[in-house]
């Protein structure tokens, strides 16, 4: 297993890649779906918190998997059995997340599945160790590192009256390994293919937002809803969707990846882009729920859940993706961001937030097109 090239040219996803990521889309349709009757029953709270655990979950262990596999992917045998492994942790992970929002803490099947993902992973940095002697150090504090917060994560279980703050403390604990482990020697990672990888999963969790929100309205309308009476809200969260993946794909950004301190702020602040890319989704359905009065949450209330996500989204894209140059729209995601949180307190949030964003791409497009008139000439 040695080290890959960062200077390969046509690097792209793999098959196994993809398979991988369409393993994530049920544990991840099952986080949102937990969060949506969360909202509509009126436990908001408790239903963020158990979605933005599974979800790092979730997205850790899928992080995980992506830089590996940019820095190791051999694509051997013994690879493609560990990949399998991690999948079926997943899978595992996936059964168990209806169950943590019923009893509102984590269970054997959410932290079993999580460990196995983690423990093939060991085995692959255990492989990469044996093969890669100029980082072979990184390549066994990874492997050290992920071993000793595993045993932590099993251990869990057995102090539910604190579960909180231990795993609060974990996941600080398990997001440091990695700038422990490369600090010794850097990995080979590819800039071309990791942005790729994310984009992928980005378009993932759009896509779940598009099914959340289908599923929505298909029970309405089976319940005997008129298709009219939801129009504004079918249109209103397809410009939502369409519009966070035109901002999220406006521009190429694997220019961004330039150094190992930027690469880690890059890929953690994505967390926060996945998780919410993924939460519009259940607060668009629980918008329909609300306009068919089939959810004790009001329009207000729903509106925040759609409102609060998108929001969060725009000030991420901002803070990673915009730079200094993009003087003449670097202001508008933040304004475009508090607008959005406004939007609820009209009753029209779906159909507003959709306009808003509408607009922000707009203003983007127009902007970068009168700047290539203006260098061209």
């Amino acid at each position: 297993m040695p080290a890959r090239s960062p200077h390969e040219s046509h690097r792209v996803a793999t098959p196994l890649e993809l398979f991988f990521d369409l393993v994530f889309v049920v544990a991840i349709a099952q986080a949102a779906n937990g969060l949506h009757h969360a909202v509509t029953e009126l436990h908001p709270f408790e239903g963020l918190l158990g979605y933005l655990l599974v979800f790092f979950a979730l997205w850790w262990a899928w992080m995980a998997f992506t830089w590996f596999a940019s820095a190791y992917d051999c694509d051997d045998t013994p690879y493609r059995l560990l990949v399998f492994v991690q999948i079926s942790g997943a899978l595992l992970l996936a059964a168990g997340i209806p169950a943590l929002f019923e009893q509102r803490v984590a269970n054997i099947a959410v932290i079993g599945g999580y460990v196995v993902m983690r423990v093939a992973l060991i085995v692959q940095w255990l492989r990469a160790a044996a093969s890669d002697p100029e980082r072979r150090t990184t390549a066994y504090r990874y492997a050290a590192g992920l071993a000793v917060v595993q045993i932590l994560w099993g251990g869990i279980l057995l102090v539910p009256q604190y579960f909180w703050p231990v795993f609060l403390s974990l996941v600080a604990l398990d997001v440091s390994v990695p700038v422990w482990a490369e600090s010794a020697s850097p990995t080979t990672w590819h800039p071309h293919h990791i942005t790729e990888r994310y984009g992928l999963l980005t378009m993932i969790v759009l896509g779940e937002s598009i099914l959340a929100a289908t599923t929505a309205i298909q029970s309405a309308l089976a319940a005997g809803e008129a298709l009219s009476s939801l129009t504004a809200l079918i249109l209103g969260g397809l410009l939502i969707v369409y519009s966070m993946w035109w901002l999220y794909f406006h521009r190429p950004v694997h220019d961004l990846l330039t150094s190992f301190r930027q690469a880690f702020i890059w890929g953690y602040g994505h967390y926060f882009i996945f998780a919410s890319a993924a939460a519009v989704g259940a607060g668009l359905a629980a918008a329909v729920d609300a306009a068919t009065h089939h959810a004790k949450v009001g329009a207000v209330g729903a509106g925040f859940a759609v409102a609060i996500p998108v929001a969060t989204y725009l000030i991420c894209l901002w803070l990673l993706h915009d730079r200094p140059e993009y003087r003449k729209t670097r202001v508008s995601g933040p304004v475009a961001a508090v607008l959005v949180l406004l939007a609820p307190l009209t009753g029209m949030a779906v159909p507003l937030i959709g306009l808003i964003l509408a607009a922000l791409v707009a203003l983007k497009v127009v902007v970068d097109r009168h700047e290539g008139h203006r260098v061209a000439h």
